[in-house]
């Protein structure tokens, strides 16, 4: 029997996501796209995405009555406060890609008691970071120090507090727009909290995962730097991400890893 899936957000991850659904129909079916307002213009616009269309509403009643068993959010931080605990409630099981969403403690507690209370799981996206698996084993084998590096070029910084710090217009070498911790981080600029949060979450928390933000002329790409130190030894990850052509500021590859994420509750082997 197929897993039965429903998404939250057709934006860029949510399109692709869906594509990538619909190509394993005997793992997992598509029952439903919950959408903030239903426009049927730009439906018609994005294409069928073959019959997607039909599943789209911004009735979540009417999209809870398909009945899925798990739901993806691809929405944002507003779309976890309006649907998340009515997900829980439903009794599906909830991946998150907005993980940045979870540095609100309150909002991170309530779904921790309402899926203990309902027996129901919420489950993390990666997304654009990679050594999650060994950053997690690391944490219970004891973790000194972790920092997160993200790398951007000048222009990709406008419009954020990095602004006030640095020349961006004129600048021929790396600058620091930021280095405090993971929670400082995403309340600052919130369009990095998805990674930062996800590193901090997986070894020593929002308060004590060190962060640095740096506008850097000498890259081309998204960057992601991680390094950790512990008993388990030493990490060094360094990422470049391709954007989304639909949507520059997301990595091509979250939409995969939520994918990835979906199929592994569908495999007889899971790596």
């Amino acid at each position: 029997m197929s897993l039965r899936v429903a998404l939250i957000g057709f934006g860029a991850i949510g399109q692709r996501l869906a594509r990538g659904l619909l190509a394993h129909p005997e793992a997992v079916e598509l029952t439903g796209v919950l959408v903030h307002e239903l426009d049927p213009a730009r439906a018609a616009a994005q294409g069928d995405l073959q019959g997607v269309r039909a599943l789209l509403t911004d009735q979540r009643d009417t999209w809870l009555a398909t009945r899925p068993e798990l739901v993806v959010e691809c929405a944002g931080h507003a779309a976890v406060d309006a649907h998340a605990e009515a997900v829980l409630r439903a009794g599906c099981d909830l991946l998150l890609a907005s993980v940045g969403s979870l540095t609100d403690d309150d909002r991170l507690a309530r779904l921790q008691s309402l899926a203990t209370a309902s027996g129901r799981q919420v489950q993390l996206v990666s997304g654009a970071i990679g050594g999650i698996d060994w950053l997690t084993a690391a944490r219970d084998a004891g973790l000194r120090d972790v920092v997160y590096r993200g790398r951007k070029p000048p222009a990709a910084w406008r419009g954020s507090p990095a602004e006030a710090v640095a020349q961006l217009s004129s600048l021929d070498a790396p600058a620091l727009v930021f280095e405090g911790s993971a929670r400082q981080a995403a309340r600052d600029f919130p369009r990095n909290a998805n990674v930062a949060a996800t590193v901090a979450l997986a070894t020593l928390g929002l308060d004590h995962t060190r962060v640095e933000l740096w506008a850097d002329p000498g890259v081309t790409e998204n960057r992601h730097e991680v390094e950790a130190w512990g008993e388990a030894g030493h990490l060094l990850l360094r990422l470049d991400n391709r954007p989304d052509p639909q949507n520059p500021r997301t990595s091509l590859v979250t939409a995969h890893s939520a994918l990835r994420a979906v199929l592994n509750r569908c495999a007889a082997v899971v790596l």
